[in-house]
């Protein structure tokens, strides 16, 4: 069992396995069913995330019409091969685009931490997967992993933007993905740590602001840009950069800073974007229907 990303890690090198495997034994343990059966039901989540792209980057609006379409121009415009950057990032912030728009749709996401960060850790691992030729298996331990920095983060803080900002909800997320992106690509578990805390370490202070007080604008494209920032730690930590600052002490850091925030910023559509003229404009369009 494991508490924190400290013991997580030492766990995996001192049992010479994945920290996946680790994730998966701890599930055995607390859960009383088989290897089998737990993956199984991971699975499942994998198939989810997996439509969820797929409808995402067909085309799908929300009811507000806040958000919607945006994942499909993207995929168009990674397919026209111009573009600025490199695939795998791209790829990336669509998938991670398109799983978001799919929430604000209504359609049908697996929370990663949350409904609102639904878009960062599937678009990072499923961006890999086409890049790299990666198999289903290799991604569904990827989820493992992504899993067990997640569990650590939920117990020892906060994961919730109400509580604690964005940076609970895309700032975990991209961590988590981070960490597993590392993991994924041949990484040791000091380096899933190093990334895990880089990933976080950007993102820290991030408003919830959520514009009408829907999960949707700046909730859809800031999942790509936690996608982003989840691959430049991930490439970091892979070129041997270490965090300064460990893991656990940037997740308390998190904690601290989410619990100080005015609760204007925090998931209440009373602050930040969602009281900009544009922002009050959505809002009382929305509560009036006009759309």
């Amino acid at each position: 069992m494991f508490k924190n990303i400290a013991e997580l890690i030492e766990q995996a090198k001192k049992q010479d396995k994945k920290i996946w495997e680790i994730m998966l034994d701890q599930e055995v343990v607390t859960s009383g069913l088989s290897p089998e059966a737990i993956w199984e039901t991971m699975a499942v989540r994998y198939e989810v995330m997996e439509k969820a792209i797929e409808r995402g980057i067909s085309g799908v609006h929300s009811r507000s019409g806040l958000t919607g379409g945006d994942a499909k121009r993207l995929y168009d415009y990674i397919k026209n091969g111009k573009f600025l950057t490199d695939k795998t990032s791209l790829l990336a912030s669509c998938y991670a685009v398109a799983t978001n728009e799919v929430n604000a749709a209504m359609g049908v996401i697996c929370a990663t931490p949350t409904a609102g960060s639904s878009g960062t850790v599937p678009g990072v691992l499923f961006a890999l997967k086409d890049t790299h030729d990666l198999s289903s298996d290799r991604i569904i331990e990827a989820l493992f992993t992504a899993g067990a920095l997640g569990y650590v983060v939920a117990n020892n803080a906060i994961i919730s933007g109400a509580r604690g900002g964005c940076q609970a909800e895309v700032g975990s997320a991209a961590a988590m993905a981070a960490g597993a992106a590392v993991e994924l690509m041949g990484g040791t578990p000091d380096q899933i740590g190093h990334a895990f805390s880089i990933a976080l370490k950007n993102l820290l202070g991030l408003a919830c602001d959520p514009v009408g007080g829907l999960v949707e604008v700046p909730c859809v494209k800031r999942n790509a840009g936690g996608a982003a920032i989840a691959l430049s730690a991930a490439e970091m930590a892979l070129a041997g950069i270490e965090s300064r600052i460990p893991a656990d002490e940037v997740i308390l850091a998190m904690y601290k800073i989410g619990i100080t925030m005015p609760v204007t910023i925090r998931e209440t559509a009373l602050g930040g974007l969602a009281t900009t003229p544009t922002g009050l404009d959505w809002q009382e369009r929305i509560a009036l229907e006009e759309f």
